[in-house]
């Protein structure tokens, strides 16, 4: 099934070609998400296989795909600022942070696209900005 998000832009033809989204843009800003394929993927209801084909030239990369990914940036950063403003308020900052996906999602975290790894990506953005933040790894409960 399509995400919603992609459907609200104008058909392709109305895109001007330098306003287009490039395989090495698209790449670029997913690795800086700390998405995998299969995640932004999922996010946008196409498969692993299809991102791949966007971000290596294969096949032209839709303008909706373009906004959908927009907005995952939008959310990502209100996401860091949030973060920062908890840690810049907190005595003794810590993140806990998980390894995997599976223990992301136990620990009650993790709706796609946001994985462990995606969390961990916000994290670093956020501790470069608040100073003397300990990053802690989960420890699952017994």
């Amino acid at each position: 099934m399509t995400d919603p998000r992609l459907q609200l832009v104008l058909p392709e033809e109305h895109v001007p070609d330098d306003e287009r989204m490039h395989s090495v843009e698209l790449q670029c800003v997913r690795e800086y998400l700390g998405l995998t394929l299969q995640a932004l993927a999922d996010y946008l209801g196409v498969t692993a296989r299809t991102v791949r084909h966007w971000e290596s030239g294969t096949y032209l990369i839709p303008d909706t795909v373009r906004v959908a990914i927009e907005s995952l940036e939008v959310e990502t950063g209100e996401y860091v600022g949030m973060l920062v403003e908890h840690l810049k308020t907190t005595p003794d900052p810590a993140v806990v942070v998980c390894r995997s996906d599976e223990q992301y999602q136990a620990a009650g975290n993790g709706t796609a696209p946001y994985t462990a790894r995606w969390h961990r990506q916000v994290v670093m953005r956020a501790v470069i900005e608040v100073p003397g933040v300990r990053i802690i790894e989960h420890q699952e409960q017994t």
